[in-house]
């Protein structure tokens, strides 16, 4: 699996064999049964991750109502960027919503990682600049589309992810109820 992640760095910059083997070592490849919790609430993040395989859900809960923000899938960053940078406790949760497949980053193993082998942190400020980005898009797509175009915004840009996830958490990532969330598909199904 590591090999996995040196190919797919491969294809942004070249490694040599110590550099490859300096991931081998720094980066373990842990899998995760569907409803292990990554992070709770109140817990500070030691740990970011790669995503190889598998569903993670990044949810708060609110007056004891889960809301769904993020699902990430194969080749996404996960990571509660505020709690593993300052070590302040998380106010959210992620989830295992299939069984998942991690490249796990430790704090401090990431940060020798970038002292010795400069490129791998300005590869991972570029990433950390394209999620950056998609996030920001995804946020104003949040607050100026209707609850039927953000669907089918998620039909257009994340299809799979319809058949991953139950359609719960789906409401709750498009900002409706369940109930809601059926008549979306069944107008959408009918226009179609």
């Amino acid at each position: 699996m590591v090999k996995y992640i040196s190919e797919m760095i491969g294809q942004h910059m070249t490694l040599t064999e110590e550099e490859t083997e300096v991931l081998n070592d720094c980066i373990p490849i842990r899998s995760y049964k569907k409803g292990t919790i990554l992070l709770r609430e109140g817990q500070i993040a030691t740990e970011c991750y790669f995503n190889i395989k598998g569903c993670v859900r990044h949810y708060y809960l609110s007056d004891g109502e889960e809301k769904t923000t993020q699902f990430y899938t194969e080749e996404q960053s996960i990571a509660s960027m505020n709690s593993y940078l300052n070590k302040v406790p998380a106010n959210h949760y992620l989830e295992c919503v299939e069984d998942t497949t991690l490249a796990v980053f430790g704090y401090e193993k990431e940060k020798e990682l970038y002292r010795k082998h400069p490129k791998f942190e300005s590869l991972c400020r570029l990433s950390m600049e394209d999620d950056f980005g998609k996030q920001q898009e995804m946020l104003a797509n949040y607050i100026i589309q209707s609850p039927e175009e953000r669907y089918l915004n998620l039909l257009e840009t994340r299809p799979g992810l319809l058949n991953r996830v139950p359609q719960y958490h789906l409401a709750s990532y498009l900002g409706v109820k369940p109930e809601s969330l059926s008549r979306i598909r069944k107008r959408v199904a009918e226009k179609g």
